[in-house]
């Protein structure tokens, strides 16, 4: 497996400058660097070839994440806002293409977070998921793009709250690039065993995220159980992408997403960041290979 973090652990806003977490995560004993791809769309093309130049000379590969917000649902009921969608992932696609990331998760196949406020037919919207998310799936395979459609728990999202319902939402797209992604923090939420969804996502399975129950990075002697989570990745001979998605700071607009009301990282420095998620990967790397 490739072991890897997402950026915005150290970072309290989306986007920013990716290029000096590269050589970071490598001295940390990583082999991925998951970015932001939400702004890609309107990232002058110098700077993608510059990411991808970086990250080359380091021997690290780049995953992206990509939440769509309200005004770009693909599973909309309204026209306009499934053709925002639709335009918006033609250009992110065109510059991950440049930069050189070939794998994209999150809520693809709808927005996130979701606004309970508003009307919602999961009926519908998952019928038309469907039929777009095949769309986009051919438009990714120009680009040799995987899509990870990422299992979200209840409060952040309604079409995929279990494994089970990805398996059946990406089954019935049936495109080799589409596969489910899963991820530990949401599992704990809505799965009754992680080693059971797991096995039952099998060769649907592309990317898998990791965090603890209150979403730092996996410890020895914490809450979810690592050790029956490597069991099942190897009963279903996984061999992707396994990236930590921790956030431990309160502020900025990462925190009011995340919804951090409370601070876990004790105000510590970025040099206690970064003990905390080499150790995190050693551990890992110990109990998994």
């Amino acid at each position: 497996m490739l072991y890897g973090i997402y950026y915005a652990y150290w970072e309290k806003e989306w986007g920013g400058d990716f290029i000096p977490y590269i050589r970071k995560v490598k001295k940390l004993g990583f082999d991925i660097l998951e970015v932001a791809c939400h702004n890609f769309s309107d990232t002058e093309n110098e700077y993608l070839y510059q990411l991808k130049e970086a990250a080359d000379a380091e021997g690290i590969i780049l995953t992206g994440g990509y939440g769509n917000d309200s005004t770009h649902n693909i599973s909309g009921a309204d026209p306009m806002i499934v053709k925002a969608a639709f335009d918006k992932f033609e250009k992110t696609f065109q510059k991950m293409n440049i930069a050189g990331i070939k794998l994209l998760g999150g809520s693809l196949y709808s927005y996130w977070p979701v606004d309970y406020s508003l009307p919602l037919n999961k009926k519908e919207d998952m019928k038309r998921g469907i039929e777009n998310v095949r769309i986009l799936a051919d438009m990714a395979a120009e680009y040799e793009i995987t899509l990870g459609m990422e299992v979200l728990n209840r409060f952040e999202g309604y079409m995929l709250n279990t494994c089970e319902e990805a398996v059946d939402f990406v089954s019935k797209i049936d495109r080799p690039n589409v596969k489910v992604m899963l991820d530990t923090f949401h599992m704990n939420i809505e799965e009754d065993s992680f080693g059971d969804a797991i096995r039952m996502a099998g060769k649907y399975l592309g990317h898998l995220h990791l965090g603890e129950a209150n979403r730092r990075p996996p410890f020895r002697g914490g809450r979810i159980p690592w050790d029956e989570i490597g069991e099942a990745l190897h009963d279903i001979e996984y061999t992707g992408t396994v990236v930590m998605e921790p956030f431990v700071r309160m502020g900025g607009t990462v925190g009011k997403d995340i919804r951090m009301w409370h601070d876990l990282s004790d105000n510590c420095p970025d040099e206690k960041l970064d003990q905390d998620v080499a150790e995190s990967v050693r551990f890992l790397r110990e109990i998994w290979e």
